[in-house]
C-alpha cells in the first residue's frame, strides 16, 4: 500500500484541508511580495497611460471631425455663393437676350410700319 491514510475519507479530507491552508497562506503571503507589488503598480501605470493615449486618440478624432464638419460648411457655403452668382449671370444674359430680341422685334415693327406708309403714301 503506497499511502494507507489517503486510502480513507477522513485522510483525503485533511488533506484537502490541509492543501487549502496551504494555498490560503502562499495566497496572503504573495499579497504582500514587494516583487507583485511592484508588477501591480507597474500594469496600473500601464492601464492609465493607455487610457490617457485613448482618450487623446478619441479627443484628436473629435477634433478632426469637427475640422472636417468646419469645412464641408464652408465648402458648401461657397458652392451656394458660386451658384448664386452662375444664376444671376444667366438671368443677366438673359435678360440681354430678351432685350435684344425685343429691340430687333421693334425694328421690324418700324421697318414694317414705314413700308406699310409708304405704300400707302403711293397710293394716295
Amino acid at each position: 500500500m503506497k499511502n494507507f491514510d489517503q486510502d480513507r475519507l477522513d485522510g483525503r479530507i485533511k488533506s484537502a484541508s490541509a492543501a487549502k491552508q496551504s494555498m490560503l497562506e502562499r495566497f496572503k503571503a504573495a499579497a504582500d511580495d514587494p516583487e507583485r507589488l511592484a508588477k501591480r503598480a507597474e500594469r496600473d501605470q500601464a492601464a492609465i497611460a493607455r487610457k490617457a493615449k485613448q482618450e487623446a486618440k478619441a479627443a484628436q478624432l473629435l477634433e478632426q471631425k469637427e475640422e472636417l464638419a468646419r469645412q464641408q460648411s464652408k465648402d458648401a457655403a461657397q458652392a451656394q455663393e458660386e451658384a448664386t452668382v452662375r444664376a444671376a449671370a444667366r438671368l443677366e444674359t438673359a435678360e440681354q437676350v430678351i432685350a435684344k430680341t425685343a429691340a430687333h422685334e421693334a425694328e421690324r415693327k418700324a421697318e414694317r410700319d414705314r413700308r406699310y406708309a409708304a405704300r400707302k403714301n403711293r397710293k394716295s
